[in-house]
């Protein structure tokens, strides 16, 4: 089935690239903008998509722009500008903001989107590559109602579950708090992973008795191999992109006046790891800079 819904997806990283094959399987248009336009055009090649010049050019062919970057400057500066999304935004169009960033981001993102009689969700996602692929993603979403059910067939098309979780803003809070979640996972993970090993037990049989206990979130079932094979294991989701989200999770709990203690331990063992030179390495790697003997992180006041 061929949908007349016309896409653009700005940002063809892991999981923008993703996506653009997910929505071009089922039907969608979709032109696609990255600041690398190697990355858009291998991309592009390989779902059948078109590639813009511009974020501008990509957002004025689209009812609906779904943008996917790292970060909080990356993400504005791809709105801004006479080159930007928001220059190229057509009346009655949606943006669907996936990025992890901000809620304060968002809510200079609605400004910009809204002199363009436009409409902004931030709709985060959870979920990897492979939830992707696999339509399994959970949207996390805020903002219009209205607008939202505009643009089901594609969300419905990505996810498994779309929440909507209030206004504007709250999409990115949520996706915030529900990483503060995951990483916080993965550092207990790690520490008890290389707890087991150091007893002497093989960290397969370890890592198995995790996934069919108690703790087997889905989290522990699906990063099983990067944790049991980290060099053979493609990069998901990189420490230094987890340093960043736990400074935006700070940032909004000193904001909002929760109390974030595991989250601040994390934060300092994350960077420490980070500027080890772990950085660049998949989330899971913390197991490694354990396992080296990383340097000692001071216990907080």
């Amino acid at each position: 089935m061929t949908m007349t819904m016309r896409l653009a997806v700005i940002g063809t990283g892991r999981m923008g690239g993703a996506m653009v094959g997910r929505l071009r399987r089922a039907g969608f248009e979709v032109t696609v903008y990255n600041r690398s336009r190697d990355k858009a055009e291998a991309v592009a090649a390989g779902a059948g998509a078109t590639v813009a010049a511009t974020a501008r050019e990509a957002a004025a062919s689209a009812d609906v722009v779904l943008v996917s970057l790292a970060d909080d400057s990356a993400v504005s500066a791809a709105y801004g500008g006479g080159d930007g999304i928001a220059a190229g935004l057509r009346p009655g169009s949606v943006v669907l903001e996936t990025s992890t960033i901000a809620p304060e981001t968002v809510a200079v993102l609605h400004t910009l989107v809204d002199k363009q009689a436009a409409t902004l969700l931030d709709t985060p996602v959870s979920g990897s590559v492979s939830f992707v692929e696999e339509g399994r993603l959970t949207v996390l979403a805020g903002g219009s109602r209205e607008a939202l059910e505009q643009v089901r067939p594609v969300l419905d098309t990505l996810a498994e579950r779309v929440f909507h979780v209030g206004a504007g803003g709250t999409g990115a809070a949520m996706k915030l708090a529900v990483n503060s979640v995951v990483h916080g996972l993965n550092q207990a993970l790690s520490e008890a992973l290389v707890l087991a090993e150091r007893a002497g037990i093989p960290r397969e049989s370890a890592y198995e008795v995790f996934a069919a206990s108690a703790v087997a979130a889905p989290f522990v079932r699906y990063k099983r191999d990067a944790y049991l094979h980290p060099d053979e294991t493609p990069v998901a989701f990189t420490l230094e992109l987890v340093a960043k989200d736990l400074d935006l999770i700070l940032d909004l709990a000193e904001r909002v006046g929760a109390s974030m203690h595991q989250a601040r331990l994390n934060r300092r063992l994350v960077h420490t790891a980070a500027e080890g030179g772990f950085g660049g390495r998949d989330l899971s790697a913390m197991a490694e800079f354990l396992r080296s003997g990383g340097p000692e992180v001071p216990e907080p006041c």
